[in-house]
């Protein structure tokens, strides 16, 4: 609709001004420019929707293309840890059952060592852990990786924790901060660079039952092929186990005979500390 001041011929006075108006034709005029007004509105709403569906469209596809490249990406190598950077979350501890079993780094585990697992600082960082519920410290040295609970930050072992008084609540917030090795740390020494000869299963204990050894089983599967490349045996793999907590098992032999199974069990626990017969999944 156009407007009837616009099209409708204007008479002029003799001074070249316009002829008065009458009250009708003013509010004629008036509804005409509220019109328009209106109309210029609606339009420019339709084109705003227009284009925020588009955006929201452009959005999701590059949504979609983040997910697709997030699934197949690997992720770096650890970098070297800034010294003075920090990170502030929530710490736990753990000793039982992992005292004495293989960490990450391929060090042994000892509980009762100032040591800690982070998720990605490299190993053998030191790190200065603040407790900030109570202003109690301590400093680990990196040698494992996790923890693998969503909001963790850091893992520390039962003795570090018991330095900043956290072993009984189980968790504490704390603030992690890079430093520099001290000066009387005792060197890290390196594990053996060849390995010890494998032991064979013996002939007469595979392929005349259904049974297994049970050496581990692991919420990570980092920790338990370090713990399996630990056991001297020719046959032992890792098994994922499935559920709402996927477990990883260290099995060692197959479709062992029950007297052969225990006796094999018997033995690898002098060797990993625990080891339990199981029934062998051939699908495994």
């Amino acid at each position: 609709m156009e407007s009837q001041e616009k099209n409708e011929p204007c008479d002029r006075g003799a001074e070249g001004h316009r002829a008065p108006l009458t009250r009708a034709e003013i509010n004629k005029t008036r509804s005409s420019r509220i019109v328009l007004v209106l109309r210029r509105c609606i339009f420019t709403g339709r084109a705003r929707i227009t284009l925020g569906c588009f955006t929201c469209s452009l959005a999701l596809m590059l949504l979609a293309a983040g997910c697709a490249r997030r699934s197949t990406a690997r992720l770096p190598a650890p970098l070297p840890a800034k010294i003075g950077s920090t990170e502030t979350g929530i710490a736990s501890w753990y000793g039982v059952p992992y005292d004495g079993r293989p960490a990450a780094s391929g060090e042994i585990f000892d509980m009762e060592k100032l040591t800690a697992a982070h998720r990605a600082l490299p190993f053998q960082t030191w790190v200065e852990i603040t407790n900030l519920s109570n202003g109690k410290q301590v400093d680990v040295r990196i040698t494992d990786r996790g923890p693998f609970v969503r909001g963790r930050i850091i893992d520390l072992s039962m003795a570090a924790a018991r330095q900043i008084d956290m072993v009984r609540a189980g968790t504490a917030r704390v603030r992690l901060k890079v430093i520099e090795a001290p000066a009387n740390a005792s060197p890290v020494i390196a594990p053996p660079a060849a390995a010890p000869p494998v032991k064979a299963l013996a002939s007469s204990q595979v392929g005349a039952g259904a049974y297994a050894v049970q050496a581990g089983a692991f919420s990570d599967p980092a920790r338990a092929q370090a713990f399996r490349e630990t056991l001297q045996y020719s046959d032992v793999r890792v098994v994922e186990r499935q559920g709402e907590q996927p477990l990883w098992r260290v099995l060692v032999g197959h479709a062992l005979t029950l007297q052969s199974a225990t006796a094999l069990a018997a033995e690898v626990a002098k060797a990993s500390g625990a080891a339990i017969v199981v029934k062998d999944d051939p699908e495994e």
